[in-house]
């Protein structure tokens, strides 16, 4: 049988895509650049308004989705001549996966039956808190992820959810979302790995490597700025200036992509200073491709294209909403095909469009395919899951399970201990208060699948088991009396716990999660008067959340016994946050956001320069209660000096700084150094602080270590104007602390020589090293 060259497995894979793109018709073309989203079409009813006391009506997982899935083709018009993307067989409805897997073969059948080359459907799901579907292991929201400091355990935990998802016959991912927080009132701030850019560079980043080794294409979103939306309002439009942009928004999308080998970019729906993302030839060609190399596919985020023409207003067609979208950059319209279909080809057949623009996306579309196998002459539509004789799928496994309860247990934060009530003792007799305590839902987020489509089917079970707080911490201390109780039930206790959070849902229909935004930061559902209540007995209250967002404490920030914060933790998350009351977990945990005093004290601080603080022209304080980066321990560290090797560094130098942290205490625990950059004097005005490098260090008690950061001056380089990032020459301050609100050392610097432009190619990260000390160099 003769072979063409796109069926050579020896040749380059751009050899291969660009001779099977020559074959093809301008239908089978514009069939690349499309996706089906099977499923969607059918009304679910209105179990989620019945479902959740307050919901809305209707059950869309995607915005507008009713009313754009009622113009778009059926999935059958569409594969006629062949299919681009398959969009979330396994995300939309509860399905068994043993018997989705097999369905999915029989998809790929269908779809590569009526191709004329036979070419399979990429097929994508959501995984931002693990595999979006039935059954799979739900693990810990981004925000926690951001909590962890840990890119490791990320990483880990992205390997093992791409495994799990390419063994049933997936391809692409869409996560991670690499957005920085810009106001925590967003609903979608427990998407967000946190505020700071670095920290969500560098724990995104170990996300897509851990996904791209399983051989799942990870896909950086919300490309870029979704996050700095005007009123922190979903799909508002963003206002923020070039400087901006390039230092805070950008840094963790080129991290991904340079140093993560992310595969794919999802344009975002928001416009930036009238412009749409979705239409911005500069964001999704220039900087993408053109200086930053990219060379993967760009997607919409869904119904993206159709909203030039409907919500932008920008285009006055499905065609004209497709011309600017692909023109700008984005190759393939999710979820469904509306305006690269029938509209695009009679744009092109009738000479308005150019064909060879087609082209280009196409040909990107069927590398990534040839790259991932699917134009090989041996492609089978069985996925691994499937070869065994008696196949079983299992997505929620006891070593999934167990990465889960880890980051869990990593990522919960002791905000406060300020008399040593946690511990709780093992005797207790412990008063439970708030509806929260007895509801596994404030420990997932909206990504998750029993919050994003199972409140559809509350006949059906969760799919996997979710401990709550409460069955959680009768089984952390069994030798205490634990009772679910009202506040006025709490007086003869020894301790009361009051769990307050959110719940997740999509469009209104929960306190947080996507188009769930928040006008101020005031605890949801008078659950502040809960705390009141409880405190008003006399008894010591700790205070346990379990949200999607940072909420404001200072109304009760000297009147509680303990505060502990988690940020839905996932479905092993009552055992993590319980380990942490019980002591059996030393909390590790460090803010990725910070913890806001007031209510509508926004925009936070945090990378705001010196008129950003508080100050003596405005009566308003925007200064935390507790900082970005905090959180305690049931230990104490005592460290020693920080020293650099060179304290005079040329503008295109680095140096080593070291130091020594030791574990004083009587248990085992984990340190988070944190190095902070200040720059008292820039030729535009420059964050106070800026993290530029963190490192974990687990010690045993009694235990040191040498902590050392590689510091380069690419770290101090800032915008000076839209495309030039300079480093000038001249003092700055390396300032180390566990927390930006306890800065424990400084290390001033002198930069010399001249000013200079850090390109593309800079370094972006501080390499950074902890060596455990022998027992005679400790302290």
């Amino acid at each position: 049988m003769q072979h063409h060259p796109w069926q050579d497995t020896s040749l380059p894979a751009g050899t291969r895509a660009a001779d099977l793109l020559a074959r093809l018709t301008l239908e089978e073309k514009l069939a690349q650049l499309g996706s089906v989203w099977p499923g969607s079409e059918s009304d679910p009813g209105e179990a989620a308004a019945a479902a959740e006391p307050g919901g809305a009506e209707g059950a869309d997982v995607a915005p507008m989705q009713g009313q754009l899935t009622a113009s778009t083709p059926a999935p059958d018009t569409v594969i006629a001549h062949g299919l681009g993307q398959l969009t979330r067989p396994f995300g939309t409805a509860p399905v068994d996966p043993l018997e989705k897997a097999r369905a999915l073969a029989g998809e790929q059948r269908r779809i590569t039956g009526v191709s004329r080359f036979g070419i399979p459907a990429l097929v994508h799901e959501e995984c931002l808190t693990g595999f979006t579907a039935w059954r799979a292991t739900v693990f810990p929201t981004p925000l926690a992820w951001g909590a962890s400091f840990d890119p490791g355990l990320v990483e880990e935990a992205a390997r093992l959810i791409g495994a799990s998802m390419r063994d049933v016959g997936v391809h692409q991912g869409l996560s991670p979302v690499l957005d920085v927080l810009r106001d925590p009132r967003w609903g979608r701030t427990e998407e967000s790995i946190g505020e700071d850019p670095y920290l969500v560079a560098t724990i995104g980043t170990g996300y897509v490597r851990g996904l791209e080794s399983a051989g799942i294409i990870a896909t950086l979103k919300h490309f870029a700025g979704h996050a700095a939306s005007r009123g922190a309002r979903n799909h508002a439009p963003v206002s923020i200036g070039p400087r901006e942009l390039a230092d805070v928004i950008l840094p963790p999308f080129e991290m991904a992509l340079r140093e993560g080998g992310a595969r794919s970019v999802m344009s975002a729906y928001h416009d930036i200073d009238g412009v749409p993302a979705s239409a911005d030839g500069w964001l999704l060609t220039e900087l993408l491709r053109d200086r930053w190399g990219f060379t993967g596919t760009v997607v919409s985020d869904y119904f993206a294209v159709s909203f030039l023409e409907l919500t932008h207003r920008v285009a006055d067609s499905p065609a004209e909403a497709a011309a600017l979208a692909l023109t700008a950059g984005i190759d393939v319209e999710l979820p469904a095909q509306r305006c690269y279909g029938e509209p695009l080809l009679k744009a092109v057949r009738s000479g308005e469009f150019p064909e060879d623009v087609v082209d280009r996306s196409v040909l990107r579309v069927l590398t990534q395919k040839a790259e991932l196998g699917l134009l090989d002459p041996g492609w089978s539509p069985v996925p691994p899951a499937l070869e065994a004789e008696d196949p079983v799928v299992d997505l929620d496994p006891p070593h999934m399970r167990a990465v889960a309860r880890k980051l869990a247990e990593e990522s919960v934060v002791l905000l406060a201990n300020p008399d040593g009530a946690l511990p709780l003792a093992g005797t207790s007799r412990i008063a439970v208060v708030g509806p929260l305590a007895d509801d596994p839902a404030p420990m997932l987020g909206c990504y998750t699948f029993p919050r994003h489509v199972g409140v559809q089917h509350p006949e059906l079970p969760l799919g996997v088991a979710v401990p709550t707080l409460l069955e959680s911490l009768r089984a952390e201390l069994p030798g205490a009396t634990v009772e679910h109780t009202s506040p006025a039930g709490a007086s003869g206790a020894d301790v009361c716990v009051v769990v307050a959070g959110d719940r997740s849902g999509l469009f209104g229909r929960g306190t947080s999660g996507e188009g769930c935004d928040a006008a101020d930061l005031e605890l949801p559902d008078a659950q502040g008067e809960l705390i009141d209540e409880a405190l008003a007995t006399g008894t010591p209250v700790v205070l346990v959340l379990l949200t999607g967002r940072p909420y404001a404490l200072g109304r009760w920030a000297d009147r509680l016994a303990g505060c502990v914060q988690a940020f839905f933790p996932g479905e092993e998350g009552g055992g993590a946050v319980a380990g942490v009351l019980s002591g059996r977990v030393n909390p590790s945990g460090r803010l990725p956001v910070g913890v806001p005093r007031h209510p509508g004290g926004q925009p936070a601080p945090y990378l705001a320069p010196p008129l950003g603080q508080l100050g003596e022209a405005s009566n308003i304080d925007p200064t935390p209660l507790y900082s970005f980066g905090h959180g305690l321990s049931y230990t104490e560290f005592t460290w020693g000096d920080a020293v650099a090797e060179h304290d005079t560094v040329p503008t295109d130098g680095g140096t080593t700084v070291r130091l020594t942290v030791t574990n004083t205490g009587d248990r085992a625990g984990t340190e988070v150094v944190q190095l902070y950059l200040h720059d008292p004097v820039a030729r535009t005005t420059r964050p106070v602080h800026r993290l530029i490098g963190y490192a974990r260090v687990p010690l045993e008690a009694g235990e040191s270590a040498e902590v050392r950061f590689g510091f380069h001056t690419d770290l101090t380089a800032y915008t000076l104007a839209p495309g030039r990032r300079v480093v000038d020459p001249g003092a700055v301050e390396l300032r180390l602390g566990p927390s930006l609100g306890s800065i424990l050392r400084t290390v001033p610097l002198t930069l010399v020589g001249p000013a200079r432009t850090a390109g593309d190619d800079r370094r972006m990260r501080t390499e950074t090293a902890v060596t455990p000390l022998p027992a005679d160099q400790h302290g």
